[in-house]
C-alpha cells in the first residue's frame, strides 16, 4: 500500500509539472484598432459569446480573417469574433457588418455574410479561450493560426498565413502553403504522440530549452538548417534532412519547409 501510495504521487507531481508549463490565459488582446483598408471606410465590432466545454472546437475562419486559440483554467469557451465590414460609406459598411452572423454552437464556429462586391467586403478574425486539455480542428484562408496553452489532439490548415504554435502538447498537425512557423516548447520534452507543421512557401523557427530532449526530423528544399543546439556539428548546417535525437530522444518533432530555411533556436 505504501509503495502504491508513492507511485500516485509520483504521477501527480509529474502531471502537476507538465501544466505548469503553461499559461493561464485571461488578457483579451483583440481590439479594433489598427485596421486601415486604405479609402475604403471600415466598421468593426467585437462580439462575443460563451459555450460550455466540451473537449472539442471547430472553427472555420472563413475567406478573410485569423485564429487565435488560448488555454486557459475555466471549464467554459469564450469566443470573441471581430468582424470587419469595409465599403465606399459609412453606411454601407454598417450595412453589411449588420448582415454578418457569427455562429458558435454544439462545438463549432464558423460565420456567414453577404457576397463581397467591389470595393466592399467583410471579414472575421477570432480570439478564442478554451480549456486547457480541448481537441482543436481550425481552417483559415487568407489569415494566421496561433494556438497556445492547448492540450489534445489538433489539425489545422492554413492558405495565406502564418502559423504560431506555443506551450502545446497531445497530437498535433498543421500546415500553411504562404507563411512562416514558429513554434516555442516547454518543459523537457513533447508531451503527446507528435508534433508535424509544415509550410511551401517560409522559414520555421523552433524555439527549445537548452535541455529539451526528442526525436527531430527537419526537411527543406530550397533553405539551410541553423542550429544552437550540438548536432555531430554545431552551426549552420548544409543540407536540409535530418533526423537526429536531441538530448536523450522521444517523441516526433517533424518540420518541412519548401522554400525556406529551418532554425532550431535555444529559447
Amino acid at each position: 500500500m505504501k509503495l502504491t501510495l508513492t507511485c500516485l504521487v509520483v504521477t501527480a507531481l509529474a502531471v502537476s509539472a507538465a501544466k505548469g508549463q503553461m499559461q493561464d490565459n485571461r488578457d483579451k488582446k483583440m481590439t479594433c484598432e489598427d485596421r486601415s483598408r486604405g479609402d475604403r471606410v471600415r466598421h468593426c465590432d467585437i462580439r462575443e459569446q460563451t459555450l460550455a466545454g466540451g473537449g472539442r472546437l471547430g472553427i472555420d475562419a472563413g475567406r478573410n480573417g485569423g485564429a487565435t486559440v488560448r488555454g486557459w483554467l475555466r471549464n467554459d469557451v469564450l469566443v470573441r469574433a471581430r468582424v470587419d465590414a469595409w465599403a465606399e460609406t459609412d453606411a454601407e459598411a454598417g450595412l453589411i457588418a449588420g448582415q454578418v452572423r457569427v455562429d458558435a454552437v454544439a462545438g463549432q464556429v464558423t460565420a456567414s455574410g453577404p457576397e463581397p462586391l467591389n470595393k466592399a467586403g467583410w471579414a472575421v478574425s477570432y480570439e478564442i479561450f478554451v480549456p486547457q486539455n480541448t481537441d482543436i480542428t481550425l481552417k483559415t484562408f487568407n489569415g494566421g493560426v496561433t494556438i497556445s496553452d492547448v492540450r489534445g489532439r489538433m489539425e489545422f490548415n492554413a492558405i495565406n498565413g502564418g502559423i504560431h504554435l506555443a506551450r502545446i502538447a497531445g497530437d498535433v498537425r498543421g500546415a500553411t502553403v504562404n507563411g512562416g512557423v514558429q513554434v516555442e516548447l516547454a518543459g523537457s520534452s513533447w508531451e503527446g504522440r507528435q508534433l508535424e507543421v509544415s509550410t511551401q512557401n517560409g522559414g520555421v523557427t523552433i524555439a527549445m530549452p537548452e535541455s529539451y530532449s526528442a526525436h527531430i526530423q527537419t526537411e527543406t528544399v530550397n533553405g539551410g538548417v541553423h542550429s544552437d543546439f550540438l548536432i555531430g556539428v554545431q552551426g549552420k548546417l548544409q543540407t536540409g534532412n535530418l533526423d537526429f535525437n536531441l538530448g536523450s530522444g522521444g517523441p516526433l518533432i517533424h518540420v518541412s519547409t519548401t522554400n525556406g530555411g529551418v532554425r532550431l533556436k535555444r529559447s
